[in-house]
C-alpha cells in the first residue's frame, strides 16, 4: 500500500516532518531488517517500556513471551500500546556539536494487540525463528505443547504506523563550511560474527551453511 499522508492524527510526524514516510513498503522494511522492538505501555498510571523480538506478517507485527508477563496479559486484555523500532544507520559527525546527530530508520506502531491462537499461533512462533535465522525451522524440533501453551502470541495491525529517515551528511550552518574541523558521517553497521559451537555439541556435527551464511 502507498501513502503519502499520516493514517491518523496521532501518527502524523510534526518535528521534522520533512523526514516522515507513510508507506507500506517502508514500514515493511524496516520491521523486516530489525530484530528487536520496544514496547510502551502503562499499568496502573505507571509507563514502563520494555525491549522484545519483533516479527512481522503480512499487514501485522508480532511479539511473544511468557504467558505470565504482565506485559503481554495487559495487551491481550485491550490496552493501547506504543511498539517502536529504530535501525541506526550512522553517525553525523557536524562541525558543531548542535547539528551533529544520527542517520536512522524508526517506525512507530500505535494501536491494541490480539491474542494469536491455534495454528496461527505456531505460523507465528516460526516466523519469529526464520526472521532471525532463515532457514532454521527446518533443522529443529517442533514446539511442544506445554512451550506453546507457555508462550503468550500478540499481533498488531500496521494501520497506524509512522516512517522517520535520517540520512545523508551533516547540514552545518553556512559559516561553519569555512571551519578546518573534519565533518561528515561514521557509517554504522550490526553483523554477524563466527559462530561458536556450544560446548556440549555432538562431536562431527558441522555448522550449517544458513547460519555460516548469515551476515546480519
Amino acid at each position: 500500500m502507498t501513502r503519502s499522508t499520516a493514517p491518523s492524527a496521532r501518527t502524523k510526524v510534526h518535528r521534522l516532518r520533512e523526514l516522515a514516510r507513510y508507506d507500506r513498503s517502508t514500514i515493511n522494511a524496516i520491521l523486516d531488517e530489525a530484530t528487536v522492538c520496544h514496547v510502551g505501555f502503562v499499568d496502573e498510571g505507571q509507563p514502563f517500556v520494555i525491549p522484545t523480538a519483533i516479527a512481522r506478517i503480512n499487514d501485522h507485527a508480532y511479539i511473544h513471551g511468557s504467558r505470565v508477563s504482565r506485559m503481554l496479559k495487559l495487551l491481550i486484555a485491550g490496552n493501547p500500546a506504543c511498539i517502536t523500532v529504530t535501525l541506526l544507520d550512522g553517525i553525523v559527525v557536524a562541525r558543531s556539536a548542535f547539528n551533529s546527530s544520527m542517520n536512522y530508520r524508526s517506525v512507530v506502531i500505535l494501536g491494541s494487540g490480539e491474542k494469536v491462537t491455534g495454528e496461527d499461533k505456531k505460523i507465528a512462533l516460526d516466523a519469529f525463528t526464520e526472521h532471525l535465522i532463515p532457514g532454521r525451522t527446518q533443522d529443529i524440533r517442533a514446539s511442544k505443547p506445554k512451550e506453546l501453551a507457555a508462550t503468550t502470541v500478540v499481533r498488531f495491525d500496521l494501520d497506524e504506523a509512522s516512517v522517520k529517515v535520517s540520512e545523508g551528511p551533516p547540514s552545518d550552518e553556512k559559516s561553519d563550511y569555512e571551519s578546518d574541523v573534519w565533518a561528515g558521517v561514521i557509517p554504522l553497521e550490526l553483523k554477524s560474527g563466527k559462530p561458536q559451537s556450544d560446548p556440549r555439541l555432538k562431536s562431527g556435527i558441522p555448522v550449517p551453511p544458513y547460519i555460516r551464511k548469515r551476515k546480519t
